[in-house]
């Protein structure tokens, strides 16, 4: 596999568990310590918490690395218009650099590096408000200044306390669970493990049914679209080289790569930092005789130098009926 980050390194040897990690037990429990306090703190100071005139669902993870948190916001907004609800969403923007804040972005006239690449896809592929702020209840109250907002879904909010919320939706990766269950940076735990008992839902993404503990998401491959023509075609129908090079700047790369595999392409993988800020330069390692394949994130930062033969891989969340029924149920309680 090509490409090498100390963040792909340290994922690796906290998901496999690597020994010398123990060596960091002492700040991991000064780090735990500092989380668990911080949010008691915000649980006995109901001031300092801002709660909005409108529900609030908040979409997280414990861990870092990927566990698709765009995939669950953008099926929940699709879920939440489809109930005749008016829906925005907040972000903190990772890696944007935005003039102001917050900013309310314009998905026909923004680029990733101002506003960031996932509240930008987000926002073009769902035709949302969507306002960028690390401030959460700032970004709320600007989102609600519009007038269009009945529900704010919070994206990689479940830390950010200052925001009151009526839904906490906890995503797990279920090939990699929570690792080694350790704290950062012993481990990859944001908060520790415990906290996944006080959420009101938690969703495993990969996993191949529900669980009494958890429900189960799929991330199903729908299309692939090239980046310059905007051509839209099933994968089954591909008719190219099945040599591909596979990009993926993401937070869980090798999902992406087995994606490939089990839809019979032969990709030569390269992985890039999650976030990674591309230039045309940045794909001199690939063949250029090999056609390019690379996740729907990474083509929205690639489109202006893309070549005629490089593609994205477009996927949708599947979530099971017994998610949908138990979120209405929740929502029409909350909106009663």
């Amino acid at each position: 596999m090509k490409g090498f980050s100390l963040e792909q390194f340290m994922l690796r040897a906290w998901y496999e568990r690597h020994g010398w990690l123990r060596l960091l037990r002492p700040l991991s429990m000064l780090y735990r310590y500092a989380v668990v306090r911080r949010r008691r703190d915000y649980q006995r100071h109901a001031e300092r918490v801002w709660r909005a005139p409108v529900p609030v669902i908040v979409v997280g993870n414990i861990t870092l690395g990927g566990t698709g948190k765009t995939p669950m916001c953008i099926w929940l907004l699709e879920h939440l218009k489809d109930m005749g609800l008016r829906p925005g969403l907040i972000s903190r923007g990772y890696g944007a650099t935005p003039d102001t804040l917050p900013r309310m972005l314009d998905p026909s006239r923004d680029v990733p590096g101002a506003v960031g690449d996932e509240p930008l896809l987000i926002a073009r592929r769902c035709s949302v408000p969507v306002v960028i702020d690390p401030d959460r209840p700032r970004a709320a109250r600007h989102l609600l200044a519009g007038g269009e907002t009945d529900i704010i879904i919070s994206d990689d909010g479940l830390q950010h306390y200052a925001l009151g919320r009526d839904l906490e939706i906890l995503m797990i990766d279920a090939a990699r669970g929570l690792g080694n269950g350790r704290c950062l940076p012993e481990g990859p735990l944001r908060e520790p493990r415990e906290r996944a008992g006080s959420v009101d839902f938690v969703v495993q993404n990969g996993a191949r049914e529900d669980t009494a503990q958890a429900y189960a998401m799929r991330l199903e491959p729908v299309a692939l679209v090239n980046l310059c023509s905007g051509e839209r075609i099933a994968p089954a129908d591909w008719s190219g080289s099945r040599q591909v090079s596979a990009v993926a700047g993401i937070g869980h790369p090798e999902r992406f790569f087995l994606t490939l595999q089990q839809l019979c392409f032969e990709a030569e993988p390269h992985v890039f930092a999650d976030h990674a800020a591309y230039t045309a330069d940045s794909f001199a390692g690939c063949d250029p005789q090999r056609p390019v394949i690379m996740t729907e994130k990474d083509a929205i930062k690639c489109a202006a130098f893309a070549r005629t033969d490089w593609w994205y891989l477009s996927i949708e969340a599947s979530l099971s009926e017994a998610f949908a029924t138990a979120l209405q149920q929740r929502l029409a309680e909350l909106m009663q």
